[in-house]
């Protein structure tokens, strides 16, 4: 799913990007502010054992599933070169238990995953501007419903990313922005009041395409 939908979106964002050439570029520079309205499609990479209490193997395998919703990222360029993006949405995720004969919903979860990154532009003002950034992120949890009888509870916390985009610009104010990261973030569930845990690997990719404004 997030293959797709980014690999369809860059290209509508490459056509739609065309005018631009005819255009005059406006590089990007010191003291810029820059918000990008982004649709995202986070795809956890969870599919960790779920053990008894005592660390005996049931068979069993945590699977969180993907969402796709909007997203904002609000950038400061320190220089020409450096920006800080403060990156904000709210996700919602479907907790399965999975194995041999068994696909059973356990909780479903909003995750709030702001992640702060510092970005390096090196061609500001290129008319397909990339740029790479890495900072920390912080999962937390809340609105669960407990599914099929089960309970969990899932630990908040911290993580870290990298970060890779472009920015095509359309005229002197807005640009299609195109950006991808991948978050590092591990947490605790512990299900039916620890009778049952996995440490869960969630480790989403993260593909966004949208628009931005500078001001």
């Amino acid at each position: 799913m997030t293959t797709k939908l980014f690999l369809a979106l860059t290209v509508a964002a490459g056509l739609g990007a065309t005018p631009v050439l005819a255009q005059q570029i406006t590089p990007k520079a010191k003291g810029d502010i820059v918000l990008n309205v982004r649709l995202t499609d986070v795809a956890p990479n969870a599919g960790d054992p779920i053990v008894t209490a005592a660390g005996a193997a049931t068979g069993l395998k945590a699977d969180v599933k993907d969402d796709i919703k909007p997203t904002i990222g609000l950038s400061y360029f320190l220089t020409d070169k450096l920006a800080v993006e403060v990156i904000a949405g709210t996700t919602q995720h479907t907790i399965k238990a999975v194995g041999a004969g068994t696909d059973v919903a356990v909780h479903k979860t909003w995750v709030l995953p702001p992640v702060v990154s510092l970005q390096y532009h090196p061609l500001p003002g290129a008319r397909f501007s990339p740029y790479v950034g890495a900072g920390l992120n912080y999962m937390l949890f809340y609105g669960g419903k407990d599914k099929n009888g089960f309970t969990v509870d899932l630990d908040n916390g911290f993580g870290y990313a990298l970060q890779a985009g472009a920015d095509i610009p359309i005229n002197a104010a807005y640009s299609l922005n195109i950006d991808v990261k991948k978050v590092w973030f591990d947490t605790d569930a512990s299900i039916n009041g620890g009778a049952l845990k996995s440490r869960v690997k969630l480790d989403p990719l993260v593909a966004s395409v949208g628009f931005g404004r500078r001001f």
